[in-house]
């Protein structure tokens, strides 16, 4: 039933497309406009998105007449105004101050438990068991658990300067991910 093997890999390719350490610049500018992020209202939204997409997302997606294709490049707009926002400093997604909400959306989704994720888990399921897809989206929510709990530390150790930084740069990096993901779904449409 488990094989480490399996675990390891599907462990580390959820690693690489979360990208939560990718995504750090990402979070301090939401921490910046919502407030304090709770970090275990978001793993657990990630972590109930990608078990129930591991379950039941090809389904879900086909009942609401949805394909993977249209699914990734609404995750690309949102992700690419994501990185408009680090970038120009221009607020798109209006904070209502409660960080109830903002842990859940964009943090839990599309952030964390992104398109790109919930692809890549039902595409996993072509090769891999379930149980060993469990046991690797489990190894990333202990990750995420780990960042989102030390962003304020985070915070007091790249300084006001060396975050302005960090958030420009990883916001480039960012719209280069969402142009990505855009093209390589936007001709199957």
């Amino acid at each position: 039933m488990f094989s480490l093997d399996q675990i390891i890999t599907v462990g580390f390719t959820l690693f690489a497309v979360i990208d939560i350490l990718g995504s750090i610049p990402i979070l301090l500018s939401l921490k910046e406009k919502i407030g304090e992020i709770n970090a275990v209202k978001a793993t657990l939204a990630s972590g109930v998105l990608m078990v129930v997409f591991l379950l039941v997302g090809e389904a879900f997606l086909k009942l609401m007449s949805v394909d993977l294709q249209s699914f990734a490049v609404a995750g690309s707009i949102v992700i690419f105004i994501i990185g408009l926002e680090m970038i120009l400093g221009i607020e798109f997604f209006k904070s209502d101050q409660d960080t109830k909400t903002g842990s859940l959306v964009p943090i839990a989704f599309p952030l964390i438990a992104g398109s790109g994720t919930l692809t890549t888990i039902m595409s996993l399921k072509a090769d891999f068991g379930d149980y060993n897809i469990l046991a690797g989206i489990l190894v990333n929510l202990i990750i995420i658990y780990a960042v989102l709990r030390s962003l304020s530390w985070i915070e007091r150790i790249l300084g006001k300067a060396g975050l302005m930084v960090v958030r420009k740069f990883f916001g480039v990096i960012l719209l280069a991910i969402a142009v990505r993901i855009f093209k390589s779904n936007i001709g199957t449409l």
